[in-house]
């Protein structure tokens, strides 16, 4: 067992008690008291361990070790919103059948804690990196970005570096992100409230109705009850980028009324049915997928914000001629351009070898639909915490780490920090 193993599952334990899911925000607190307190957990820690830290403003912070040119590690501490359907307390931070329970013990604060105490076995070792490591952590990674966006105005973002908050054994590739607000007219609509979804990287688990008339005849699809004068759907959430691991709360109640109003009928022909063919975008990073995570009535229209994750080697241009084809107007919410990167570099081969050397499995390197830190850098790739068949966790009800993984990374980010460093 790695040293520090006890001491990082109870450092994960004590951070995931912070819900740190983007709140009301001050001058002060950016992003709200949780991910505020929750920086503050993660630097008092590092200072604890030996290491020299900086707070920027509540937006991020950082951990040092080492001299010479920078190299980035780049963490996050805020989560999505907890969601419905958890067994166990989202925030609990508790051990309980070989893991960690709770929003963010992947999804990142594991992986950033994890980082930490290797940073701290390799000083105990009296390895001194030949670069400057910077442990970054930032707060608003979840809905926005706008922690790393600071950072780089106030302080200096290094060039090259990996961000553990994606699979192993390497990520090479990671798709572009468009996340869109779709408004659709809506005349004669069959309710006077509908509202659903948390995030707009989450596949929506819940939508809730309010139609003019409620009849007993109708048949309600399953996962939908009537509560009072309101119709409640519930799904199943899951990352916006991998929206088949999820059910979506949003189409059934739709389909409910789809009958009733031809602009419904549209909707779901577009949105979920795919009829003008976005979803056959594709290249060797994959396809394109389309995932409608929030959505709501106001003011005689629709309103359903979508999440989509195109291939990496096409231009958002070629996304936004096939959304001009819904003949709706849209605006867009947020877009990062795609990471590429060059399969057989220094980087990516020295990872894959640590890979190989920790798990005693020969892996190539690998693309994903989901967005990190490491696109923010010239030269930066994902790598961990997420392994090949694992089960999808982040961004779903029961999240958790097992002892286990904590164990693996513990040891891997170690050899890596010492192998790309030394």
């Amino acid at each position: 067992m790695p040293h520090y193993f006890h001491e990082a599952v109870d450092a994960i334990c004590e951070s995931i008690r912070f819900d740190s899911s983007a709140a009301s925000h001050s001058a002060k607190m950016p992003f709200g008291k949780g991910a505020y307190d929750c920086l503050n957990h993660f630097l008092s820690l590092a200072e604890k361990l030996g290491f020299e830290t900086h707070n920027y403003d509540g937006y991020a912070g950082e951990v040092l070790f080492g001299q010479g040119e920078p190299f980035a590690i780049l963490c996050h501490l805020d989560v999505v919103p907890a969601g419905d359907g958890w067994t166990k307390p989202p925030f609990g931070g508790i051990v309980q059948d070989g893991k960690i329970w709770g929003r963010g013990a992947m999804d990142d604060k594991g992986p950033a804690i994890c980082t930490l105490f290797a940073m701290k076995a390799l000083k105990d070792r009296g390895f001194v990196p030949n670069k400057t490591v910077k442990l970054i952590v930032g707060c608003n990674e979840e809905s926005g970005w706008k922690c790393i966006e600071y950072y780089s105005r106030v302080a200096e973002l290094p060039e090259t570096g990996i961000s553990p908050d994606a699979d192993f054994p390497v990520i090479y590739a990671e798709k572009g992100i468009l996340h869109v607000r779709l408004h659709y007219p809506l005349e004669n609509a069959p309710f006077y409230f509908l509202e659903g979804g948390t995030s707009a990287n989450m596949v929506c688990d819940c939508c809730e109705v309010f139609p003019h008339s409620l009849s007993k005849k109708r048949v309600l699809a399953s996962g939908m009850e009537v509560r009072g004068k309101k119709i409640v759907a519930r799904g199943k959430s899951a990352h916006g980028s991998t929206p088949e691991k999820g059910v979506n709360a949003i189409r059934p109640v739709l389909e409910y009324f789809a009958k009733q109003n031809e602009t419904i009928a549209k909707i779901i022909a577009d949105l979920f049915d795919d009829r003008f063919g976005l979803t056959e975008l594709e290249d060797e990073t994959g396809k394109l997928t389309l995932s409608p995570d929030l959505i709501k009535y106001r003011k005689g229209e629709l309103q359903i914000v979508c999440d989509i994750r195109y291939p990496a080697t096409f231009p958002v241009e070629k996304v936004h001629e096939k959304l001009a084809l819904l003949g709706v107007k849209y605006e867009t919410l947020h877009h990062q351009a795609p990471l590429y990167h060059d399969r057989n570099s220094p980087l990516v081969q020295t990872l894959l070898s640590v890979y190989e050397e920790c798990t005693g499995t020969k892996a190539e390197p690998i693309a994903i639909g989901g967005g990190t830190y490491a696109r923010a850098l010239k030269d930066g790739v994902g790598f961990g915490p997420e392994m090949p068949g694992d089960e999808a966790v982040i961004h779903q009800p029961d999240e958790y780490i097992t002892l286990e993984r904590v164990e693996l990374l513990l040891n891997i980010y170690e050899k890596a920090i010492e192998q790309l460093t030394k």
